[in-house]
């Protein structure tokens, strides 16, 4: 099946940063959004507001929000269940929510709460969307899965054990979900950026916020892959805005 020039796309993490930047720029290149978010009303008055973004060929805004926490299975299988009765189709995902934690290697007692969330947002929050959305996906010919991974996910540096853990098995997840929907046509991409310049990064002093990625470059090589047909999708991209030795 050729690439269709208008997707139907959720993306998770679509209040802020890097998952907000994907979403608007995305938007502006004509395509269908149901983004999925802790609280939809954050984006009320923006861009990103239904009510502002515009309609389809057929009518509908172009933009659905829908609750959406990672953590809850059921809201994964909620969010996709609204997202087809809307639009009638899905044929990509962009995984962009996650959670930060400095939690070593070495934690203390009472950090095992931080550990589960890694690993219950930042793991299985894509696996659960991913499983729900597999369907749709598989019958597009096309689909799409993008997941913004992290370098973290390809090298540990430092302390933070609980991260990079979860990075790691989110890549590993990732190459799971290639080999599974290839046959289907489902390609994935896990983009492995380092710092980018997002909330996750403000007490980041190494380094000049400038001189990091901007979450609208990111949004850029987003909208690329999906612009890509199935025989030119690449798996990983490593962004680093310094050099990584």
């Amino acid at each position: 099946m050729p690439v269709s020039s208008t997707r139907t796309i959720l993306i998770s993490g679509a209040s802020r940063g890097i998952g907000r930047a994907i979403a608007e720029h995305l938007l502006a290149a004509g395509h269908r959004l149901s983004l999925g978010l802790r609280n939809p009303a954050a984006l009320d008055g923006t861009a990103l507001d239904p009510t502002c973004a515009g309609v389809d060929e057929q009518g509908l805004p172009r933009v659905l929000l829908h609750p959406y926490n990672a953590e809850d299975p059921a809201s994964a299988e909620a969010w996709v269940a609204q997202s087809l009765s809307h639009f009638g189709a899905i044929d990509s995902l962009v995984h962009s929510a996650g959670v930060f934690s400095r939690v070593p290697l070495l934690f203390e007692s009472g950090q095992e709460h931080d550990i589960q969330q890694l690993w219950d947002v930042n793991v299985m929050g894509p696996w659960w969307l991913t499983r729900a959305a597999w369907p749709e996906l598989a019958a597009h010919g096309s689909g799409r899965i993008v997941v913004l991974v992290s370098m973290s996910g390809k090298r540990s540096k430092g302390r933070l054990a609980g991260y990079t853990a979860s990075k790691f098995a989110l890549m590993g997840l990732c190459q799971t979900m290639r080999n599974e929907g290839w046959e289907q046509g489902i390609r994935v991409t896990a983009i492995c950026p380092s710092w980018v310049n997002t909330d996750m990064a403000a007490a980041v002093n190494a380094m000049p916020k400038e001189a990091m990625s901007q979450p609208g470059d990111i949004a850029a090589l987003t909208t690329q892959l999906l612009e890509l047909p199935n025989s030119c999708v690449p798996f990983e991209l490593a962004v680093s805005c310094n050099l990584e030795v």
